[in-house]
């Protein structure tokens, strides 16, 4: 089983040098380098040139290049950048279904293809989009509600909760849309624990302040590590070989629980 931490996954503008430079010492699972909705038309280009020299160097935090909409006048020059960059992978905006990510496949490299799900369509169509093998799905929440018209989080959730399943189908991470009020640490910290709840592997953030919350928050608790510890110490005595159910402090306990526990270990192992 591999894994890799993406609990917290940040934002940071690509126009910015001293952001994308002082990023290199913040806790973060995953560093976007955005070039798009955070960078203003008239710095596109630089910004571009900047993230391409800037994108080695992070330790091993994950780094993922978001380029701008392949339609736009700067994306296929951005997915050209970042094919060649030190980046990890590259986050492509508003994909609508896998035609968009066999699209920028021909033109990727070897870099694995993250898919920003960020409008009806691609909600309707997340199942096919999840099965096309994204490296992660990015939940675009801002967008969503852009263009559905809906006035809040709470009218999107089966939206959420749809994406997520085609993820669990689809045996691919899925990353939960940011929380926009950073000084309000209690709202995010219970849409945190909202994402989680919805099975989310993590949060995209707007602001290094809401790191912390979110590594805490998608990492498992002590209480659910202690469970993990038992689930696996009973599934390997010699008593529970070949069995399919043993009980555990009272509780029935069924193999799919064994994988769910090694998982919960493998999780702390990898963020600790």
């Amino acid at each position: 089983m591999q894994l890799r931490p993406r609990r917290s996954v940040l934002y940071i503008p690509g126009d910015k040098p001293r952001v994308l430079e002082k990023a290199r010492e913040l806790a973060a699972d995953v560093l976007i380098l955005d070039l798009e909705d955070s960078v203003a038309p008239e710095a596109k280009i630089v910004a571009r040139e900047q993230v391409l020299a800037m994108a080695g160097g992070y330790g091993s935090r994950e780094i993922v290049i978001r380029i701008n909409g392949l339609d736009s006048p700067w994306g296929m020059d951005d997915l050209a950048m970042a094919a060649t960059s030190s980046a990890h992978a590259i986050l492509i905006p508003k994909v609508n279904g896998p035609e968009d990510l066999a699209r920028g496949r021909k033109f990727s490299g070897n870099k694995d293809l993250w898919a920003m799900m960020e409008t009806p369509r691609a909600v309707f169509n997340a199942l096919a989009i999840a099965d096309a093998k994204p490296g992660c799905l990015v939940i675009g929440t801002n967008d969503l509600l852009k263009e559905t018209r809906m006035e809040s989080r709470a009218y999107l959730l089966p939206a959420l909760t749809h994406i997520g399943l085609a993820a669990r189908a689809a045996g691919v991470d899925c990353v939960d849309g940011v929380f926009n009020d950073f000084r309000n640490a209690e709202g995010f910290a219970a849409e945190c624990l909202q994402g989680r709840g919805l099975g989310m592997d993590g949060k995209t953030l707007i602001h290094p302040s809401q790191i912390d919350v979110a590594n805490q928050s998608f990492a498992p608790s002590s209480s659910e590590l202690e469970w993990a510890q038992k689930v696996v110490a009973a599934f390997a005595l010699p008593d529970a070989q070949g069995k399919g159910v043993i009980t555990v402090e009272g509780r029935m306990v069924e193999r799919l629980h064994l994988e769910m526990a090694q998982r919960t270990l493998l999780i702390s192992k990898v963020i600790s």
